[in-house]
């Protein structure tokens, strides 16, 4: 795609996911979703003329509504590689749907590439947990880029990242690469008005007309001119300022954004 903005495709409707629902894949779709606590905003753009790629995401909600669980992966792969994963990766969030620890769903992810879901050599994938009723988010990184986290109380923009000294060498490694791998998880508190902006690298790796990449630095950068008011005016500023990045170039890459910001939870009334 050549210079210029993005241009939404969706409706404007926003969907909202029922009770065990799973609801994403790989397939190209821009679109507003609501799950508890969280508003979001979905970009999956296959690199063209594709009409599915290489990128992946989820959402699901569980625990009588309380939980939500986002789930974005890149796949080293294609075609029969990519839907192995997909099947694979759909079949264990719904096995895991209503457990708020994720250790046990990112070792069967782990496991089920190793075991050659499909034809994919591995992927690397971000998994959250978010619990509508506190705000709390549990996430775990298997080799993916950190997401963008928006502290609406600081005003700042900051990656989201686990940065404990207590770290294992073989912790967050990407998945399918080596068997046993533990995976860190990491509680964080999302405030009110919070944005989490999780992608895939191609955004951090899109390329201007002289070959150079946008990076994780200057992506981190061009936050401080995003809007916050909503997922989608975030999601969709950050992936025009990319797009001005690459100026003539194409991109060369599958784009996808997933853009979530907490709103209170109104707790219920009995009468």
């Amino acid at each position: 795609m050549g210079t210029g903005a993005y241009t939404s495709e969706h409706s404007g409707d926003v969907y909202q996911l029922a009770c065990l629902e799973i609801r994403g894949g790989n397939r190209r779709a821009v679109y507003d979703a609501e799950l508890p606590g969280l508003n979001a905003w979905i970009s999956c753009r296959p690199l063209l003329p594709a009409t599915s790629g290489g990128d992946l995401y989820y959402l699901s909600v569980c625990a009588q509504g309380s939980i939500s669980r986002v789930t974005i992966a890149d796949v080293a792969g294609h075609g029969e590689g990519v839907s192995g994963v997909a099947e694979h990766l759909r079949d264990a969030l719904r096995e895991h749907v209503d457990e708020w620890d994720q250790s046990a769903l990112i070792r069967g992810l782990n496991d089920g590439l190793l075991k050659g879901a499909g034809h994919a050599k591995f992927a690397t994938a971000f998994v959250l947990s978010h619990y509508a009723a506190t705000g709390e988010m549990l996430f775990t990184n298997a080799g993916h880029l950190p997401p963008l986290w928006y502290r609406a109380r600081a005003g700042q923009w900051t990656f989201m990242e686990d940065l404990t000294p207590y770290s294992k060498d073989l912790a967050d490694l990407p998945l399918g690469m080596i068997p046993g791998t533990d995976y860190r998880q990491t509680a964080v508190q999302l405030g009110d008005g919070d944005i989490v902006l999780l992608y895939t690298d191609g955004l951090s790796e899109a390329e201007d007309g002289e070959g150079e990449q946008l990076g994780l630095g200057r992506l981190l950068e061009l936050t401080a001119a995003l809007p916050t008011n909503s997922p989608a005016a975030a999601g969709q500023a950050l992936l025009n300022a990319v797009a001005r990045h690459r100026g003539g170039a194409p991109a060369s890459d599958d784009e996808t954004v997933v853009a979530l910001r907490r709103h209170p939870v109104v707790p219920h009334r009995d009468l």
